[in-house]
């Protein structure tokens, strides 16, 4: 992954602050920098955590040592770790921060498949992807579950859940009152879940594959793959939370409660 030295630098800055003002102590940071380490065997991380080797904090972790010498030999590796901390970073994968905290809360399983998309895109590709499709398979069930939907009959495809979402968010190509840019968009977001379908049915193993069958196993793809999830999720959510707010629950109040 190509990052400008520019870019490197002021990463680097905003991963060391963020790191120091969530952990504060030199042990909790050595151990979130240790777990962002990936072990090749008993004896070989991926990275080398560096330590003070004099003075008052002989021992202890050098943060700013560690983390320079990742923007030089790793900086896919300091983007993951500012990802993670929920640093914006408006070059590379911009949506996921945001992403990932509007899932929290009310799209529970989307959250988790989320989760394990984002962290299999370097080491299991395939895997990123197959849990991209099915965070958009969860969260467009998880709208439709609305209670003011429960006519919307749909498949398991996401092709055709897209449509019906469509329909419900009046965004679909058919609409007659929809501007033609709104109908090419519509029908854009079609092709593109029917294409992240597509690479998870044909192009991982999760529907099992011949030996010659060419097989995603480049992170290049998964980092699209779950880049154009999390902005087109983004964008159903958003959507949807913009266009049909939860109904305020409204409570009788009696007279002899009041306090005058």
């Amino acid at each position: 992954m190509e990052i400008s030295p520019v870019y490197r630098m002021e990463l680097l800055e905003k991963v060391e602050a963020t790191i120091w003002q969530k952990y504060s102590s030199y042990r909790k940071v050595e151990q979130y920098i240790k777990l962002n380490q990936i072990w090749k065997d008993t004896w070989t991380a991926d990275f080398n955590i560096e330590y003070f080797t004099e003075g008052n904090n002989r021992g202890k972790i050098n943060l700013s040592e560690t983390l320079a010498k990742l923007a030089v030999e790793m900086p896919d590796k300091l983007l993951k770790i500012a990802i993670d901390l929920g640093i914006e970073t408006p070059d590379f994968i911009p949506s996921i921060p945001t992403f990932r905290n509007k899932l929290k809360d009310d799209y529970k399983n989307a959250s988790t498949s989320f989760e394990k998309a984002f962290h299999n895109i370097e080491t299991d590709p395939q895997e990123a992807v197959g849990h991209a499709n099915s965070v958009l398979e969860s969260i467009i069930k998880e709208i439709l579950s609305d209670e003011r939907f429960e006519d919307i009959e749909y498949s398991e495809k996401n092709k055709h859940l897209v449509r019906q979402i469509l329909k419900v968010f009046q965004l679909n190509p058919g609409s007659p009152k929809m501007p033609d840019e709104m109908k090419a968009i519509g029908s854009s977001l079609i092709t593109v879940s029917q294409a992240i379908e597509d690479l998870r049915s044909d192009k991982t193993l999760h529907h099992g594959q011949e030996s010659e069958k060419y097989l995603i196993d480049q992170p290049l793809y998964a980092y699209f793959v779950v880049n154009a999830c999390a902005t087109f999720g983004l964008f159903l959510i958003d959507f949807y939370e913009n266009k049909f707010p939860k109904p305020v629950l409204a409570f009788d109040i009696d007279d002899d409660d009041l306090p005058f």
